[in-house]
């Protein structure tokens, strides 16, 4: 059974840092473009960033590039979001995902992360 497990999130001041980890399992995701997606509340769940297989491509939203940098360690079935300047409108539940391609809308996504709260306060 495929499990994709999110750790790192809590409550950081504007301006601070946190980084999320990923722990994939259940099947090997190499072939297979991981990424973040986040939800706050009344808002839909929206890309994030993303990372090829091979870990040689990454993306990300506007709203978070030049902050936030995704990367992943295959060997360990692990992709990480570590996430610099945090403002307070980056306050979401941020989800895991895995899927095939250049993913930036939820339709394509196989598989996801129970999610992890991330608070920045003011």
């Amino acid at each position: 059974q495929v499990q994709l497990v999110e750790s790192g999130g809590g409550l950081v001041q504007a301006g601070g840092s946190l980084r999320l980890s990923c722990a994939a399992s259940g099947r090997t995701f190499s072939a297979y473009t991981m990424g973040w997606f986040r939800q706050a509340p009344g808002k839909e769940r929206e890309f994030v960033a993303g990372i090829s297989w091979s870990g040689s491509s990454t993306y990300a939203a506007d709203s978070v590039k030049g902050r936030f940098t995704i990367s992943r360690l295959n060997a360990k079935g692990t992709v990480y979001l570590q996430m610099n300047n945090l403002k307070p409108e980056d306050t979401a539940v941020y989800y895991c995902a895995v899927g095939l391609g250049r993913f930036t809308t939820a339709q394509p996504i196989q598989y996801w992360g129970q999610g992890t709260q991330v608070t920045v306060s003011s």
